[in-house]
């Protein structure tokens, strides 16, 4: 159920929003939609990213589109920009997405961590049903952070707690969203 509801908003619902919104007289309002809804699109359906992969748009009043977020191959930072760039009404691409480093201690957390999020016990477990899951896991250097869309507070706190309690994790920043109920 909160699948449906959130699978398409999950990557971009609060940066787009924002995006849309602080989009100035340069940019017709039907148009910025459509730009915002093409850059979800695209970002949705990015080939080689998953649950440890983070990518976020911000859609600037003069046309152009800042990318950011964190994702464990480099190809998945190029095609990201290659994409964006693709679209009609984009007058330019800023890439500040990061390649997280290879480590092996970093890849036992992010199973650590994601065994714990969604053992077959777990309430959790639904989050990371479909192909592009509710919460996504980035590991740096031993720091987790949680980002994505929850149901509710509890299940954000039971993820942060969740995370925190995997060997090897140094901190844990909890970036879910609440989904609202309006």
């Amino acid at each position: 159920m909160i699948r449906k509801a959130t699978i398409g908003s999950v990557v971009l619902a609060v940066v787009m929003t924002a995006g849309s919104v602080h989009a100035g007289p340069s940019v017709p309002a039907n148009k910025t939609m459509d730009i915002s809804q093409q850059i979800r699109h695209e970002i949705a359906l990015l080939p080689y990213t998953g649950v440890w992969d983070w990518v976020e748009a911000d859609l600037q009043a003069d046309g152009s589109v800042v990318l950011r977020g964190d994702v464990t191959r480099p190809s998945a930072k190029t095609d990201a920009e290659f994409r964006m760039s693709r679209i009609e009404g984009v007058a330019r691409v800023t890439n500040e997405i990061r390649v997280l480093p290879l480590s092996p201690s970093d890849d036992s957390i992010r199973l650590g961590v994601y065994r714990s999020l969604f053992n077959r016990n777990s309430t959790l477990s639904g989050y990371a049903l479909g192909a592009n899951p509710s919460i996504h896991i980035i590991v740096d250097n031993g720091k987790v952070t949680l980002k994505g869309v929850v149901a509710n507070a509890m299940d954000k706190q039971l993820a942060g707690i969740a995370a925190n309690g995997v060997f090897g994790v140094f901190s844990v920043e909890n970036d879910l969203a609440v989904e609202s109920r309006s």
